[in-house]
C-alpha cells in the first residue's frame, strides 16, 4: 500500500460532512477532491493540500508542513504535511480550511 491508511481515515473524517467530495486513486495515493478539483490527498508518510499561491507562506507557518516536491520539482499551490502534523487535528482543519477555501473558487469539472 502506497498510503498511509491511518493518515487516510483522518482525512476521510475530516471531509465526511462536505458535498461534493469523491476519491480518486492517484501519485500512488488517494486524492479527495471537491466538486471534480483536487483538494488534498494521501501518500505514504504524510498528505499534501492544494492550498493555492496566495495561502501557500500561511500554510509553511505551521510545524510539519513543507513546499509541495513531488516529483523533485516545486508544486507551486500544494504543501506537504507529515504525519505529526497530520496528527494535529488544529494543523489538519486549519490545512483543509485553506484548501477548501482556494478550491472552491475553481469552476466545477
Amino acid at each position: 500500500m502506497a498510503y498511509d491508511p491511518e493518515i487516510y481515515e483522518c482525512l476521510a473524517h475530516d471531509l465526511i460532512a462536505l458535498p461534493g467530495i469523491s476519491e480518486k486513486k492517484m501519485f500512488g495515493g488517494i486524492a479527495f477532491m471537491l466538486n471534480g478539483n483536487m483538494l488534498c490527498g494521501v501518500h505514504k508518510g504524510g498528505a499534501m493540500y492544494r492550498v493555492g499561491k496566495d495561502q501557500e507562506a500561511k500554510a509553511l507557518a505551521r510545524d510539519g508542513v513543507a513546499p509541495m516536491n513531488f516529483t523533485g520539482r516545486r508544486m507551486g499551490g500544494f504543501v506537504d504535511a507529515t504525519r505529526d502534523a497530520i496528527e494535529s487535528k488544529t494543523t489538519r482543519l486549519a490545512l483543509l480550511s485553506l484548501a477548501t477555501s482556494y478550491v472552491t473558487t475553481l469552476p466545477a469539472k
